[in-house]
Parts: C-alpha cells; structure tokens; sequence
C-alpha cells in the first residue's frame, strides 16, 4: 500500500543517503532522503491517459532532520505547461531549501506535454500539499509550516493552489483527501498570472487551456482574481527585462493582494532575462534567494 511504500522510504532514507549522497551536515541537521521519486496516487492517478510514466505524477523528497519538526515547500517547475525544467527550477532550489533547514518535496505535476491540461495540474499540485501534510509526522515535517514555491508556468500553477484551496474532506477514505490543501506561504518566481492579457504568455495559456478557451475561463484562471483575505502570504520576484513573462504579471497579483490585505512582498530587478532559477551570477537578481530566507523568518515559517 501506499502508506507503507512511503514509511519504508523514511526509515530507509538515512542509510540510503549515508551510503550513497553524502551530503554536508547543515548545522545538527542532515539531509536525509535519496531522492527516490514516490507517487503522487496510489494506482492509476485519476484522468489518467494511461500507464505510461509520464501519466504517473510523483513527488521527490529532500528531506531535513532536526530536533524538532521542519518547515517543508512543495516546489513547482516552471516548463509553460507543455515540459518540467526540473533541474535548475527543481533540484537546485530544493538544494537550496535544504541549506535553510527547509526540507522539500518537487512535485512532477501532469501537462500539456503529455497531453494532460486544466485541471489535472492543478490536482496533481493540491495532491502534493495534502500527502506531505499527510506524512507530516513520519517525515519530520511541522504540518502548520507547509508552503509552494513556483517558478513560471509553476508559478501560475503555484498561484492557483495558493487562491483556489480547501479544508480537505474529513468524510474521505482516501487518507490524503482529508487534509487541507492551503499552503501556509506562497513563493511566486517570474510567474504567469493573467490570461487573455496583452502580456500573458500564450504558450502557457495554450497548453493549459487550448486554442479555444472561453473567456469565462480565462477569467476564472487569471489567478489574481481570485484573491481574497484568505489567502496565503505570498512571496514574488521578476525582472523588468523579462520579455517571455512580462513582470505585469506579478505587478497584477500583488495589487489584488493589497486589495485584499494580503501579507507578503514583491521584488522587481531591472536586469535578467526569463528563466533565471536561483539566478546566480545574474546581477541584482541573485538577491532573491537572500530575500526570500529573510521574509520567511519574518513571516515565522522558518525559525
């Protein structure tokens, strides 16, 4: 069963990372797990095309122990809903989370290009909220402290998961369904966020909704309209120069968040073209990182 696969994965993962990854200690803290991708469902994941492993979305551990139960952030990669760029907008920056005592889990969601569009991505990215709060205390994760971060098309995706939530359904006899799937903060990387704008970016909004969405979808889906005080502290950074991702995008998720008096920052830097990830080497915009360490402690998410 899936509980057990996933409990053999934690008891496992300190002798899998001691033998194989050798990881360097962060403070009193290791990195724990081997990185072996778990599913996302137990069996065929519902809407699924088939058995092929592209139809079989997956969440990849990056597990911190501690004394005390850790913050964790799923971690969405950005791809315009066609592809996953699950390096530089996935492993690295769950690296990255670990270095902070933040474990991570990367979540490959389903897409366009495996022929999967709304609203399986966005199932696929509430399926992983819910399993890590799940397995929270098998996976030394503080359930109160669970947030997104997406990069891009991730980033809409992250946005949406961040507006659109629930409570979970406690009647359920799935496990995973009876878990909310609200993330505590959201982190919004150069993300997409309006559609049938003029400076949407229709690729993404192609693979995700198709040639001929409607405008009352475009509307539903243009995640700045949909928050509201509920929402989520939230978290974004672009760049001015970002030509395939117009910083509109932010600019107009940040205004509904003043609107609605939600908590949160955002951070524009002139130079930098789309797709930066950790932005190393890129000038100003290798700040964010910093930036983003910073706000998470003054939010109390990391501590």
């Amino acid at each position: 069963m899936l509980r057990r696969a996933f409990l053999k994965i934690g008891l496992m993962a300190g002798a899998i990372q001691q033998a194989l990854f050798a990881a360097p200690a962060i403070a009193q803290e290791r990195v724990l797990d081997g990185h072996a991708p778990l599913p996302l469902y137990e069996g065929r994941a519902p809407d699924a095309l088939g058995e092929r492993p592209e139809d079989m979305p997956q969440l990849i551990p990056y597990l911190v122990e501690g004394a005390t139960a850790r913050p964790a952030i799923v971690v969405l990669p950005g791809g315009g809903y066609g592809m996953l760029a699950s390096d530089h907008e996935g492993h690295q920056i769950a690296r990255w989370l670990n270095e902070h005592g933040i474990s991570a889990f990367i979540c490959l969601y389903r897409h366009h290009g495996a022929g999967y569009r709304h609203p399986v991505p966005w199932h696929d990215a509430q399926r992983a909220i819910r399993t890590v709060r799940a397995w929270a205390k098998d996976w030394g994760v503080d359930e109160h402290r669970v947030g997104i971060l997406g990069f891009s098309a991730g980033g809409h995706l992250a946005s949406h998961v961040t507006t659109c939530f629930d409570a979970g359904d406690p009647s359920s006899p799935d496990e995973v369904a009876r878990f909310s799937s609200r993330p505590d903060v959201s982190i919004l990387c150069y993300p997409v966020i309006a559609w049938g704008e003029s400076f949407t970016h229709q690729g993404s909004q192609q693979n995700l909704l198709g040639l001929e969405a409607s405008p009352q979808i475009l509307e539903e889906l243009s995640t700045q309209r949909r928050v509201t005080a509920e929402t989520p502290p939230t978290f974004l950074w672009h760049t001015q120069e970002d030509q395939a991702v117009p910083p509109e995008n932010s600019l107009v998720f940040y205004r509904a968040m003043l609107a609605h008096g939600v908590p949160g920052e955002l951070h524009i830097f002139e130079r930098g073209a789309h797709g930066l990830g950790l932005a190393q080497g890129q000038g100003a915009a290798a700040a964010w990182p910093d930036l983003c360490i910073a706000w998470l402690k003054t939010r109390e998410f990391l501590r």
